[in-house]
């Protein structure tokens, strides 16, 4: 469903020019990188034409969407993109979607976040009866939920392949294999800073917490996941910090990737860390292969 224990998550992906994107999935591909998470968010690049031109362009990888945004298409249209995309690519189209954040649901695309539950569980309904005349795919699409409270875990647990987190500790991971039961496939997004300055990563990954502290939903699940107030507001307490960014070598960063494929993760989509660059870390995936590869 998912290839391999450990991929890439590549928000490069989404904003740089299409060549540049398609050069660099394929260079994550030669490294041997079985599969690439590419987002949708803060609107960046439509996930369905952006992971059938990536798709095109290469042989192997798997592609996943992390996440295509419920509140961005009906559910006819995720349903029947992702039918498209599992029929053309077999095995190779994983659909992660989501619920996204209120405050971009809302203020920019004018719907309504209330009652998430009952909305995703709707939406799930619709895609389930979408009508679709096109040729069925021998094998389906992974379907996952980009899951972190208790409620939508369960969810997850009970209409879809499973679930894919990011922005969570370890323990988060443990939590929720133990919500889902062990069945369902949990794919955890985790954050990287491959840097043997420690001042300077943990620079970099106090910049980056700040981009997802400002969330309502981050913010509510380090609530549930025991951090105070003080801990989550502007750029995030060192404790915080190191619980969920990865900082250091080559050697740190694969025991954290194991830390949570032992508390339970089927797999663990490492994003070098700084993001929104004007290239792919086809450096820092470069030296992370040795140690990750043969998880």
């Amino acid at each position: 469903m998912i290839a391999g224990r450990v991929g890439v998550t590549s928000i490069e992906a989404s904003r740089l020019p299409m060549g540049a994107c398609i050069a660099g999935v394929r260079a994550i591909e030669e490294l041997g990188y079985p599969t690439i998470w590419i987002p949708e968010g803060g609107f960046l690049k439509e996930a369905f034409a952006n992971c059938g031109v990536l798709l095109a362009s290469t042989e192997r990888i798997v592609i996943a969407t992390a996440i295509a945004n419920i509140h961005a298409r009906e559910p006819s249209t995720m349903a029947n993109g992702a039918k498209t995309l599992a029929e053309a690519f077999p095995g190779r189209f994983v659909l992660g979607m989501g619920i996204g954040h209120a405050e971009e649901v809302e203020s920019a695309l004018g719907r309504s976040y209330d009652k998430p539950i009952a909305t995703m569980r709707h939406y799930l309904d619709g895609m389930d009866g979408a009508p679709y005349r096109g040729p069925e795919p021998g094998r389906p699409a992974a379907i996952l939920i980009a899951a972190m409270a208790p409620r939508m875990l369960a969810l997850a647990a009970e209409r879809t392949a499973g679930t894919h987190p990011y922005f969570v500790p370890v323990a988060h991971t443990a939590a929720a294999r133990a919500a889902v039961g062990a069945g369902p496939t949990i794919a955890v997004g985790l954050p990287v800073v491959l840097d043997d300055d420690a001042t300077r990563a943990r620079a970099t990954a106090r910049e980056h917490a700040a981009k997802y502290l400002r969330w309502k939903n981050y913010r509510a699940n380090l609530r549930r996941a025991g951090y105070g107030e003080e801990e989550i507001d502007g750029h995030g307490s060192d404790r915080l910090v190191e619980d969920i960014i990865v900082q250091g070598d080559a050697q740190a960063i694969r025991a954290r990737v194991l830390e949570h494929l032992e508390a339970g993760a089927d797999h663990v989509s490492v994003q070098p860390l700084p993001a929104f660059g004007d290239r792919f870390p086809v450096e820092a995936l470069t030296r992370l292969a040795p140690a990750l590869l043969d998880l």
